[in-house]
This record gives structure tokens, sequence and C-alpha cells, in this order.
């Protein structure tokens, strides 16, 4: 196997683990030996356990953009929609894992937030473009995705049953906020 082809299943088994732990418990001992390897040769691929857990951070950044990509054929709202949707479904699903993202918990390296800051980026820019938006419009969007994604975190707090709303209504809720937003903006700048 090519030392590309070791780190990536490395990753990919460490991305695997991340569904039923946070990065912060991931046992590197157990990743190798799932891959066949020894401990020690797993730092030969990655220096540090944070240069580890960064890597299956970054890819995980780049599979979260992967799942909430729209659609570029559809008209910009359904987009919107989509993008929301899947945002909310990959924080429903792997919430701590998420956490771990937007707060850096377990591994203390700026390098974290770096990957935050760039699926929140490319979230924002396939916004602009899906509805054609000036590109002023960029941190008024950036920080609606805040909005989204913390009021997604907040509804998966807690048990399915009990949430408040379904997650239809969530969505739309996001949507009326960004077109009430852009009105406003749009209003103030008049």
């Amino acid at each position: 196997m090519s030392a590309d082809d070791r780190r990536r299943q490395l990753v990919a088994i460490g991305l695997g683990r991340l569904v039923d732990v946070p990065i912060q418990d991931l046992s590197l001992d157990q990743v190798a030996a799932e891959a066949g390897i020894s401990r020690g040769l797993l730092f030969h691929y990655f220096p540090t356990k944070t240069d580890f857990y960064l890597a299956c951070i970054a890819a995980a950044g780049r599979r979260i953009l992967r799942n909430t990509a729209p659609e570029p054929m559809d008209p910009g709202p359904v987009q919107v929609r989509t993008m929301v949707t899947a945002m909310v479904e990959q924080i429903d699903r792997r919430r701590s894992f998420y956490l771990t993202l937007v707060h850096g918990s377990g591994v203390a390296d700026p390098r974290v937030s770096e990957v935050y800051d760039s699926v929140r980026s490319v979230s924002t820019d396939r916004v602009i473009a899906a509805l054609e938006l000036p590109a002023t419009s960029g941190p008024l969007v950036h920080a609606w995705w805040a909005y989204v994604e913390d009021r997604a975190l907040s509804w998966s707090a807690g048990p399915p049953q009990e949430r408040a709303e379904t997650l239809d209504e969530l969505v739309g809720h996001c949507e009326r906020v960004l077109v009430a937003v852009l009105d406003v903006s749009a209003a103030s700048s008049s």
C-alpha cells in the first residue's frame, strides 16, 4: 500500500470511529489495529496524535461539504433548502463531532477552526451563488449560517420525540430568517 493510500485508510478508519466517539476519545491503538499496523507505524504517517486528529477533522469537513452540496440545476431557493436540510441532518447525526469542530474541544490546535471556517465559507458562497446575491451579502449570509448551526445544535440536543418542531419546520424557519435578514439589509442600504 502506498503512503498516500495508507494515510487515506487510517483517516477513513478514524472517520468511521467518529460516528461513535468524540475525536478526543479516538483510540490510536484501535485505529492502528484495525488497519493491521502497529501504533508506531501510524506515527510514521502522522507524526503526532494531533496531526492524525486534524487529518480526520479535515476529512470530516470535506465530507460535510460534499453531503450538503446542492444540485446546481435546482432553483436557488431549492438549493438553499437542500443545504439547510442537509446541514441540520449532519449536525443531528454527528452532534458531538460538530461541537468539537465548532468549539475545538479535545484538539487544542488553531487548525481545527480553519476547517470549520472553510465549511462555513464554502456554505456561504453556495448560498450567495444559488440566490445570485451580491458579494457584499457575504458577512450577512455567513452570520446566518451561524444562526442555522446554533438552531440545529439546540434542536438536536434532546431526544427526537421531545423536539418542539419537525425538521421541515426548523428548515422553513431558517429559510424565512434568511429572507427577512436579506430584506432588512436591502431596505437599510436603500
